[in-house]
């Protein structure tokens, strides 16, 4: 299984991937769930260690990110579609850029499903579409509420909706609702 989280620039997206991460290592540790394995596809300087970062030192995470920060090259998209494409972990995520081009086309044609994560619900359609041309199960469509005092989860299947409040840098969302929810989710999947 090899889960993109995707949507428009801007939504949280790498706060929702440390949050999950968060949310599912606990469930690995005992047992229940494999190691969450997560691809970071989006050259914006925010990998994996980023959000740790933030909160030992803003400062430093910051000046490491700018040192990180890349153009999106065809190149590094080729690199990213291979790593997703030999990736044969359980239970990958992959964190992509907020741009529905070739270049994630690229990366995401080796993926088997999807999250959908948008600040601005009427771009939801979009992705939706762009998924689906690449057959994409997608199994979650988040709105993020920055603004929102708390999560919301309407549906849970056949996918799950909500909405995931504040997913602001340096804040721990792995126990809110709708992230432990997409943990869930994505735990039973690998268990198929």
């Amino acid at each position: 299984m090899k889960t993109v989280l995707c949507g428009p620039p801007h939504s949280g997206k790498s706060c929702l991937r440390e949050g999950l991460k968060q949310a599912i290592l606990p469930f690995h540790r005992a047992g229940i769930a494999p190691y969450p394995y997560f691809i970071t596809a989006c050259p914006d300087g925010e990998g994996a260690w980023y959000a740790e970062a933030v909160r030992n030192n803003p400062d430093l995470a910051d000046k490491l990110k700018q040192e990180y920060k890349a153009k999106f090259t065809w190149a590094f998209a080729e690199n990213k579609a291979l790593d997703v494409k030999n990736v044969s972990l359980p239970l990958t995520v992959i964190d992509v850029g907020g741009k529905i081009d070739d270049k994630n086309e690229l990366i995401m044609q080796y993926a088997t499903h999807a999250v959908i994560l948008a600040g601005e619900m009427s771009k939801v359609a979009e992705w939706e579409v762009f998924c689906q041309k690449l057959n994409l199960s997608i199994i979650a469509i988040i709105h993020s509420d920055y603004e929102g005092k708390c999560d919301r989860i309407e549906t849970e299947t056949p996918i799950l909706r909500g909405s995931v409040h504040y997913l602001e840098r340096g804040e721990d969302v792995s126990t809110r609702p709708i992230v432990q929810a997409l943990a869930r989710v994505l735990i039973d999947m690998c268990g198929k």
